[in-house]
């Protein structure tokens, strides 16, 4: 993957197409995924560039559909959930593109003894993926990395197909061959994303198939942080991707 120096963004336009992370991006991490807090200031930017997007807005999360729509409330609002296993088109409809690994409980059964032995570590089951989080105790990033790793490779020999997936201080066991790429893809093939300019926004390294895929497409990839990454310009930090967004609006006045 070829990495570059990202610059800023250009103006945001209506007549694009958004596809936005969650966490990092339009939300503060905290501790715990349970921890964050959407502020109704934020629910309102999202609600209304949707509605003056045409529709032409998604949420691209690591998160459950149902997790996001608990937090947001935006009954209306496209979503991909589980970094792509998981969509909910423009109408409503849910598409799943994946089933539950049969060595999943397997994978829990085997952390339930480091759990114990690192309190700081946190298993985070989500249905279709399980996400290891050491937000608490950073030190233990190359431990649970490897031990993932490990795990991801004694289910694979068995005739799993599952694949490591990169965040901020989390390692999660997925479906491998869906991602975020492959869920803006989908988007974009139908109304109202369709023949838009599409914008990826994301702040790690589980954003990067949404990069990757937005700049094959010649969008707008947008890296929020620091840190290595295939976007092609960057915000600093949560606050800055707010105002980015929110000065779209000023093409609706």
């Amino acid at each position: 993957m070829k990495r570059t120096r990202p610059g800023v963004p250009p103006a945001p336009s209506l007549n694009w197409a958004y596809f936005l992370d969650v966490d990092g991006t339009l939300i503060n991490i905290a501790d715990t995924p349970q921890g964050v807090v959407v502020d109704q200031t934020l629910l309102d930017l999202i609600a209304n560039l949707h509605r003056a997007t045409g529709g032409a807005l998604a949420l691209v999360s690591g998160r459950m559909i149902s997790d996001l729509q608990s937090r947001t409330g935006l009954a209306q609002l496209p979503m991909a959930g589980l970094h792509g296993l998981e969509r909910r088109d423009s109408t409503g409809r849910l598409w799943i593109h994946a089933a539950a690994p049969t060595a999943k409980c397997a994978i829990k059964e085997a952390l339930i003894p480091v759990l114990v032995r690192h309190p700081g570590l946190f298993l985070e089951d989500k249905g279709l993926t399980l996400a290891l989080h050491y937000r608490k105790a950073p030190t233990l990033a190359a431990f649970a990395h490897q031990l993932m790793r490990r795990l991801v490779n004694s289910a694979n020999s068995t005739g799993e197909n599952l694949e490591l997936q990169r965040g901020k201080r989390v390692v999660e066991i997925k479906p491998a061959g869906i991602d975020k790429g492959t869920a803006v893809t989908e988007f974009l093939a139908e109304a109202p994303f369709i023949g838009r300019r599409p914008v990826f926004i994301g702040d790690d390294q589980n954003d990067e198939h949404g990069f990757a895929e937005v700049n094959r497409l010649d969008g707008v990839s947008i890296k929020v942080d620091r840190g290595p990454s295939c976007a092609r310009y960057r915000l600093p930090n949560v606050a800055a991707v707010h105002q980015w967004l929110g000065s779209a609006m000023k093409e609706d006045l």
